[in-house]
């Protein structure tokens, strides 16, 4: 090679740090190849970086790279060059030891000013003689070369790399992770904050300098564009890409006319979530020329160059717009190939005809009859714009944005022709992972259909994730899906079974199930036309599923009202249907309407009573602290030194209900409402509270429990809204509790429940807020009594029941069928006593006539309890021998 013009290339991104060079990076155990180039120019570099330049017309023959020799990085170390822009004019090849083949020239050059990776490299050879004997590095081509200073960036100085390097305390050039992270700290920061200290662009930022320095060197001969892919790509053939410098046509999305007419575009399209928006923006403001043809595969030719065919993402983006007639041209046929319902051959769907259809263009002369022109332009004019698009979040930077962009060119005037919504949606895991038949987490549609069933797999893939984010189907959910189908279609054939549903709709209950069955289709409604699936699953399924409970259960012994719950299996059949046809349908067909479900009319969502829904929350939830209330009684330890409470469960309670709050708290809410200004979010500064609370004199009294009680309510405002600042309920909630009191005696297992106000308690009952009722239990008295039950076969035989003073046969039914489990709810449970109180014991029984010597204990019948003597009296009568007691219908004897 002497006396050739010979350059080892190396690639870099930042031209504005060339003044920096000290000197060049090479691998010494690296394979690299000097080439000649189409101007006679030799250059070193990897075989790859070649190969790639073969393909962007350096070579003399283009894809041929033209070797002169092969050589490994040691064969080129110590070399003396001449670098561009640099300080030093004479700098030299060294070893550096984590060059990557795949990446770049294989050659770099070297800036320990501002790269870290570089400084701690060069610093290495500076401190460790045998490492420059090893690679036979003289020192006179390392020790003179200090790093030079050409940025200067906030924070950091002028020798950005060396000052970070130091603050990380990083050892050497195999800090890998360390340097990672200093050369994020610095090529950020450079590159927005940095300012140029040396050259011609000195005092320019880098943001400025960098575009103009890069001009130049390319200007000056003393630079060349090269390209190469951002990681490695492989085709399908296996062999790695190159990028290659070929005739291309370009769509310039870039044109600023252009540009805002699709920016109005975007305003106005439905994208369903916030962040596709901001995709198909971001993708706006980056998106200019796109390569648009290729010469084979399939595609639409290129109209002013017919050797070109057009790109698919470009081509196919106006391609809905054939739907509005394809039913008119394909004859019923996917080629459309055969005759239509027009008599059209594809020849004469010319461009002047399409204008026409499309375009509302001028008459085309053409030998199709104008009838027919105009009734393919009425199918046209009818359905268009195109109302929805649903496709893959990866499409929006390209596919989807070149479909609003040509809906635009096309119809500029017309932005009702302009596309309304995209639904962009994620990728599909598998059980939370990636789909992969290597792994063998691999499902296919049929594999799903025989193994779930249809419904089921459609359930578990709507309750598998509504937004861009991956979905996750889980086989688990979709096993649960088909039982809680099978639950549903036997629970209506169990409901329209069933002789004991009430025809009233008038309880307290009945109004709650209604408006929350009207609240859930209107939810579920809204969720559908959002293309919320798993919402839509959420309310229009589980919660309505979750309403129904809680009716059922409050509804108790009285039962469900029949009218009520017909009207809720015709709502979940319908509500259900678009996720679960087939189920459904089944459901509709048992419940005996007529045709198919999928033609039913979207049910109409009656007035919501909001405060009748809030009255039922109200309720669930004291209930639900009741419960906690009367769990952790159990549970509460004795303090220091006192005796333990004894283990008798409590048997009444009396619940406190606050009218309003105290007067001090009521001041506090108000203050707090003002300060709020009407905006849950509003900053309120507990400092500035104290102030204001300070001037009020009301409060003085109670300093030590205002800032608590502010931080109670602040917290309950961020969980709720600002009506938890209310000093009063808008409705009376000891009406809801006395109109429920059997439902709160029969959920704490207790005997009864008493109302009564907050005042009774004086200041103990400050703790009781308006919606937030507070409870007491207690344990009445009572006296053991046995009860027997001498029916064959029930798996009942002797209780221990506790009789209270005015006990009635109902109330200790009631209270044995909480203790007997074998006992089910509903069942009737008579109570006998002996006839001859002293003989009829000691009588042996006969099965065939149980009652025998027993006598009813009638309802209106009272127990007396003597707690002196321990004995409970029916009436005169001392039920020394206690009871029995029959479960079930008794046939008379």
């Amino acid at each position: 090679l002497k006396g050739e013009s010979v350059f080892l290339v190396a690639a870099t991104l930042r031209p504005e740090t060339m003044y920096g060079q000290t000197n060049c990076w090479v691998r010494p155990d690296m394979k690299y190849v000097a080439v000649r180039l189409a101007n006679k120019e030799v250059w070193v570099c990897t075989a790859r970086a070649a190969r790639n330049m073969a393909y962007q017309g350096f070579m003399a023959t283009e894809e041929v790279v033209d070797t002169v020799v092969e050589l490994v990085g040691q064969d080129i170390m110590g070399l003396a060059l001449s670098a561009p822009l640099a300080h030093y004019k004479k700098i030299y090849t060294l070893p550096m030891l984590t060059i990557k083949e795949d990446k770049g020239t294989g050659v770099v050059t070297s800036v320990p000013s501002d790269s870290p990776d570089d400084w701690a490299a060069l610093r290495d050879l500076i401190n460790k003689q045998p490492f420059r004997e090893k690679y036979g590095v003289t020192d006179e081509m390392v020790l003179p070369f200090q790093p030079v200073p050409i940025i200067d960036i906030p924070g950091y100085g002028d020798l950005a790399a060396v000052t970070v390097v130091d603050q990380l305390k990083i050892q050497s050039q195999n800090d890998k992770d360390k340097l990672a992270e200093a050369k994020e700290m610095v090529y950020m920061k450079g590159f927005y904050e940095g300012v140029m200290a040396v050259g011609d662009h000195k005092g320019k930022s880098v943001q400025d300098a960098k575009p103009l320095i890069r001009t130049e060197l390319l200007s000056e001969g003393l630079a060349v564009v090269y390209k190469e892919p951002e990681k490695k790509v492989m085709s399908r053939s296996g062999e790695e890409c190159v990028v290659s410098l070929c005739d291309q046509w370009y769509i310039d999305y870039g044109e600023e006319e252009w540009r805002a007419l699709t920016q109005q575009a975007v305003d106005q399209l439905n994208t369903y979530t916030d962040e596709v928006k901001k995709n198909f923006n971001s993708t706006l403001d980056w998106l200019k020329e796109h390569a648009c043809s290729r010469t084979y595969g399939l595609g639409s030719k290129l109209p002013w160059d017919e050797s070109w065919l057009i790109e698919s993402l470009s081509d196919s983006t106006i391609y809905m717009s054939y739907y509005t007639v394809a039913h008119l041209l394909q004859g019923g046929t996917l080629k459309g190939t055969g005759p239509n319902a027009l008599s059209i051959t594809a020849d004469q769907m010319t461009p002047e005809v399409w204008d026409y259809i499309l375009l509302a263009g001028p008459a085309p002369k053409t030998t199709i009859p104008m009838a027919s022109l105009d009734k393919m332009k009425r199918e046209f004019e009818y359905w268009y714009p195109l109302d929805l698009r649903v496709s893959g979040k990866d499409l929006v930077p390209n596919h989807l944005t070149y479909a609003v962009y040509n809906h635009v060119a096309m119809w500029p005037e017309s932005k009702d022709k302009w596309i309304q919504g995209i639904r962009a949606n994620g990728h599909l895991l598998l059980n939370s992972e990636k789909m992969s038949k290597s792994t063998g987490n691999f499902m296919t549609l049929t594999d799903a259909i025989d193994a779930f069933s249809a419904d089921g797999m459609r359930l578990a893939l709507a309750d598998s994730g509504d937004s861009v984010e991956d979905a996750n189907f889980v086989s688990g959910t979709a096993d649960a899906a088909i039982l809680r189908l099978y639950t549903l279609v036997e629970w209506v054939k169990e409901v329209l079974a069933d002789k004991t549903l009430r025809d009233a709709e008038d309880t307290f209950h009945d109004k709650v199930f209604g408006n929350e069955m009207h609240l859930k289709l209107k939810e579920t409604g809204d969720n559908y036309e959002k293309l919320l699936f798993k919402e839509a699953l959420k309310t229009g399924f589980f919660e309505m599923q979750g309403a129904r409970d809680k009716y059922r259960e409050l509804c108790g012994e009285m039962g469900m009202s029949k009218s009520l719950v017909l009207r809720y299996l015709e709502v979940q059949a319908i509500m259900l249907s678009p996720i679960c046809p087939h189920v459904c349908e089944h459901v509709w067909s048992l419940l005996g309407k007529e045709g198919s479900i999928l033609n039913a009319a979207w049910p109409g969502a009656g007035v919501v009573d909001m405060t009748v829904i809030q009255q039922s929350e109200y309720l669930m939830e004291a209930t639900r602290d009741f419960r906690l209330k009367l769990k952790n009684l159990g549970n509460a330890k004795p303090k220091k030194g006192a005796a333990p409470a004894l283990a008798t469960p409590p048997t009444h309670a009396t619940a406190y209900v606050a009218k309003c709050y105290p007067a001090w708290q009521c001041v506090v809410l108000d203050t707090l409402r003002e300060m709020y200004k009407g905006d849950k979010y509003t900053v309120v500064d507990n400092k500035a509270v104290s102030v204001e609370m300070g001037k009020k004199p009301e409060v003085k009294k109670f300093m030590k429990k205002v800032m608590p009680f502010v931080a109670f309510m602040k917290e309950k405002v961020a969980m709720g809204d600002l009506s938890v600042l209310d000093t009063s309920l808008p409705w009376d909630e000891m009406k809801v509790l006395s109109e429920n009191i059997s439902y709160i005696v029969t959920t704490l297992g207790l005997e009864g429940v008493d109302l009564a106000l907050s005042s009774d308690l004086g200041e103990k009952g400050e703790d009781c807020r308006p919606g937030a009722p507070i409870i007491a239990f207690r344990t009445e008295p009572s006296v053991t009594l046995q009860l027997t039950n001498n029916q064959p076969f029930t798996g009942l035989f002797n209780t221990a029941c506790p009789i209270l003073q005015g006990d009635t046969v109902k109330n200790i039914t009631r209270r044995l069928a909480r203790m007997e489990r074998n006992i089910k709810e509903g069942t009737p449970v008579s109570l006998y006593r002996w006839t001859d109180p002293v003989m009829g014991p000691r009588t042996m029984p006969d099965m065939k006539t149980p009652l025998a010597g027993l006598t009813q204990v009638m309802e209106k019948e009272t127990f007396i309890i003597d707690l002196e003597k321990n004995i409970v009296k029916l009436g005169d009568l001392t039920l020394e021998q206690g009871l029995i007691f029959r479960v079930g219908q008794e046939i008379a004897a």
